[in-house]
C-alpha cells in the first residue's frame, strides 16, 4: 500500500495548481481464474497488479489519470505534464479516516486454500451434475476469485482503506436428446463476498445438479409465441430484468446530463404501487457489495422507487455535483484504469405479499421466465431488450411446455406501471455488469413479478 505522506504529496500538489478536487485511488489486487471442462482444466490464470488513478475536478470539468508505475518521481511527472508546475495557493482538508463497513465475513483469504483443492472440489460437482441425468453430455465451469486492497484519499479529507474478497462459480450443464439432434445449456453462477469457505462441496454438488435438470427439461423445446401477453418474470436473477430496464436510467451519469427517461421526475408516480426498488451497497457478504464505494463513501441502502414513486437517483461525486444533490455511495470503477461513476450494487425489487400460484392461476395464456441470459437498455429512452434463457409456455393457469429463447422488448416508463403482482419469494443472484467504468460484480433480485403485458418475440407456433 501507498505511504500516506505520498498521498498527501500528491493532494497538495494537484491543489497547488488550481484544482478545486483532487481523488487519489490505489489498488493492489491479486486473482485467480480456471475454467473446467468436465474433469479438464483448461484453462487457468493467477496474477497480481497494482496503480494508482487520480481524478481532479475543476467546476464540472473532470481530469483522469492513471499509471501502473507508481513511483513518485513518475506520478508527479505525470500531475506536471498535466497540470503544470503549480505555485497558486491553495489549500486542502487534512485527512481523516473512513471506517469502512464491516461486510467482508471473516474467514480465509483466497490464497489459504491451494488451487488443487479448489479445482479437485468444483471436479467433484461436476461429476454430481452430469451424473443426475443420462442425457448430461458435458458439464463446464468457469471459477474466478479476487483479493483486492484500495486506497482512497481526496482533498475533501477522506482517507480510507477497504479490503474486497471475493468468490464466483459459474456452472454450465449441457443435455442432449436420445437421437443427438438436440442440445439445450442451463446454468447457475453463485457468488458471494467470501473467500474459498464459499466453496461448500455439497452446496456446490446442488447448484450443479439443479443446471443439469433445468438443461434436461428444455429438451424439446418449442419456439415461442410472439405477440403482446402477459409475463412472469421468477425470482432472483429476473432481477436483471428491472436492473436494465429501469437500473441503468437511474444512474447519475444518465440523469445529470438529461440522458435518462427518468430525469427531472423525483417525486413522480413512475410504476405500480407494487414496486419498491431498492440498490443496497452494503449488505454483508453480497457479491455486490463494498465497505466504501471507489469514492470513499460508505455505501448504504438507497430506495429509488418506493410504492411506485420515484425518490431518488445513484449518484457519484461528479454528477451530484452537476445536479446540486449529494452523493449517494454509488461510485464505482473496474480498476484504477478507469475513473469512478454512477453503477448499481445489489438492485432488487422488494418482496410484495402476493403467492406465485396465484399469478399462474390467473394467466390463460402467457409466459413464465425463469432465467434471463443477456440484456441492454438505451437509458435515454429506456427501450430494452432481453434474451430469455430457460422460459415456459402457461396456459390455463399452468406451466406446461419449455420454449425455445424468447426476447422480450419495451422501455422501463412503459413496464413498470404494469406490474401488477409481486410475490412473497424474495432472493437475490449475482452477476457482472459492463459499462462506462467496466466490468462490476452485481446482485440483482426479486420475487416473481407479473407484468400484465409486454411485447415477446419469438418464432410463430
Amino acid at each position: 500500500m501507498l505511504a500516506r505522506s505520498y498521498i498527501e504529496k500528491i493532494l497538495d500538489y494537484a491543489v497547488s495548481c488550481g484544482v478545486d478536487y483532487a481523488e487519489v485511488f490505489f489498488e493492489d489486487v491479486e486473482r485467480t481464474r480456471f475454467n473446467l471442462v468436465d474433469m479438464q482444466v483448461v484453462r487457468c490464470a493467477c496474477g497480481r497488479e497494482s496503480g494508482i488513478g487520480i481524478r481532479m475536478f475543476r467546476g464540472l470539468e473532470c481530469e483522469y489519470l492513471h499509471s501502473a508505475d507508481v513511483r513518485e518521481e513518475k506520478v508527479l511527472g505525470l500531475l506536471k505534464e498535466r497540470l503544470g508546475t503549480g505555485g497558486v495557493f491553495g489549500k486542502r482538508t487534512p485527512l481523516s479516516t473512513i471506517k469502512p463497513h464491516e461486510i467482508v465475513l471473516q474467514g480465509m483469504k483466497p490464497c489459504d486454500m491451494e488451487l488443487k483443492k479448489k479445482i479437485y472440489l468444483l471436479q467433484e460437482a461436476v461429476k454430481a451434475g452430469k451424473s443426475q441425468e443420462d442425457c448430461v453430455v458435458q458439464g463446464r465451469v468457469c471459477y474466478t476469485d479476487g483479493d483486492q486492497r484500495v486506497q482512497i484519499a481526496n482533498t475533501q479529507g477522506v482517507y480510507a482503506e477497504d479490503r474486497r474478497v471475493r468468490t464466483r462459480v459459474r456452472f454450465t450443464m449441457v443435455a442432449e436428446d436420445e437421437k443427438g439432434e438436440s442440445r439445450q445449456t442451463s446454468f447457475i453462477g453463485p457468488g458471494a463476498m467470501q473467500g474459498p469457505q464459499f466453496l461448500k462441496e455439497e452446496a456446490f454438488a446442488a447448484h450443479a445438479r439443479r443446471a443439469a435438470r433445468s438443461a434436461k427439461g428444455m429438451l424439446g423445446a418449442r419456439p415461442c409465441p410472439v405477440g403482446r401477453m402477459p409475463v412472469i418474470i421468477a425470482n432472483g436473477f429476473g432481477g436483471l430484468f428491472f436492473h436494465e430496464a429501469c437500473g441503468h436510467s437511474l444512474e447519475g451519469s444518465s440523469v445529470a446530463n438529461g440522458c435518462s427517461e427518468f430525469a427531472g421526475k423525483l417525486g413522480r408516480k413512475v410504476a405500480s404501487d407494487k414496486v419498491t426498488l431498492i440498490d443496497d451497497g452494503s449488505l454483508a457478504g453480497e457479491w455486490g457489495s463494498l465497505g466504501v464505494d471507489d469514492e470513499g463513501i460508505l455505501t448504504r441502502r438507497n430506495v429509488l422507487i418506493e410504492g411506485g414513486i420515484l425518490k431518488g437517483y445513484l449518484l457519484d461525486r461528479l454528477s451530484a455535483r452537476q445536479m446540486g444533490l449529494s452523493p449517494t455511495g454509488s461510485g464505482r470503477r473496474e480498476n484504477y484504469r478507469f475513473a469512478p461513476v454512477s453503477r448499481m450494487t445489489n438492485t432488487y425489487i422488494a418482496p410484495g405479499k402476493d403467492k406465485f400460484e396465484d399469478m399462474v392461476g390467473s394467466i390463460d395464456k402467457g409466459l413464465f421466465v425463469k432465467d434471463i441470459n443477456a440484456g441492454s437498455v438505451d437509458p435515454v429512452t429506456g427501450e430494452f431488450n432481453f434474451n430469455t434463457g430457460e422460459t415456459y409456455l402457461i396456459e390455463k393457469g399452468e406451466i406446461t411446455v419449455p420454449l425455445m429463447s424468447a426476447t422480450l422488448v419495451g422501455t422501463g416508463g412503459e413496464i413498470l406501471p404494469k406490474v401488477d403482482m409481486v410475490a412473497d419469494n424474495f432472493a437475490l443472484a449475482q452477476g457482472y455488469c459492463y459499462a462506462g467504468s467496466g466490468q462490476l460484480p452485481i446482485g440483482a433480485g426479486q420475487p416473481a413479478v407479473r407484468i400484465t403485458e409486454m411485447t415477446v418475440g419469438g418464432k410463430e407456433l
